[in-house]
């Protein structure tokens, strides 16, 4: 998931490279990163299989129902289209404090790599993200998250003060239990800060100010 641009130029630039003891540094903390990614990770899947069914995202929060759909175009090319789903107390101001799924029908190709990075450089937009946090949820997102052909589907689901569930294709994919990646990861499309307004404006169609 995330709000592509920078990928559909061709990816993101790759990292230049360092030498000596700052680079060793690099490399133990991507290490140490990723290890924490799949601790978490591990954790996550195992809770989220005994919580719900793997085909059966909605059944962690009922009660949502639709709101706002639109398409991410940039310069002609089709992204995917986006499907918003809310609950009874959604507000566009609070969005953080409700359930809500977002649902995200891939019209080109992508990988999940990319779509990692990419996420992370959306979510600063809405203020600074430590380091180690920042490595830590994108390894995070990079182990969850798969490579996408046209036609797969990405469902998030917000779970406040809890964090993100994740289907891929309907099929149970993991959850992140962290509530401040959740507001930020999902502050990607809903968010004032957002890079995107006018697909905003469209996911957001009829739900209260």
């Amino acid at each position: 998931m995330g709000v592509l641009p920078g990928v559909l130029r061709g990816g993101l630039p790759p990292a230049r490279r360092r030498r000596g003891a700052v680079h060793a540094a690099a490399r133990l903390s991507a290490a140490l990163a990723r290890r924490s990614a799949r601790g978490l990770l591990a954790a996550c899947l195992l809770a989220g299989a005994a919580a719900a069914s793997a085909n059966d995202l909605f059944a962690l929060e009922p009660g949502l129902r639709p709101a706002g759909t639109g398409r991410l175009t940039w310069f002609g090319f089709q992204a995917y289209d986006a499907r918003l789903w809310v609950g009874s107390g959604f507000s566009q101001a609070a969005f953080e404090r409700s359930p809500f799924a977002l649902e995200l029908a891939y019209l080109r190709a992508f990988t999940g790599p990319d779509i990692a990075r990419r996420s992370l450089d959306e979510m600063r937009r809405a203020g600074p993200i430590a380091p180690e946090d920042a490595q830590r949820w994108q390894a995070a997102l990079q182990q969850l998250l798969p490579d996408v052909q046209p036609g797969d589907r990405i469902l998030g689901l917000h779970r406040p003060g809890r964090g993100a569930a994740f289907a891929i294709n309907g099929t149970w994919a993991g959850e992140i239990l962290d509530a401040r990646f959740a507001r930020l990861f999902f502050g990607i499309w809903l968010a004032p800060t957002t890079s995107e307004p006018k697909l905003r404006q469209a996911l957001l169609a009829g739900t209260p100010p």
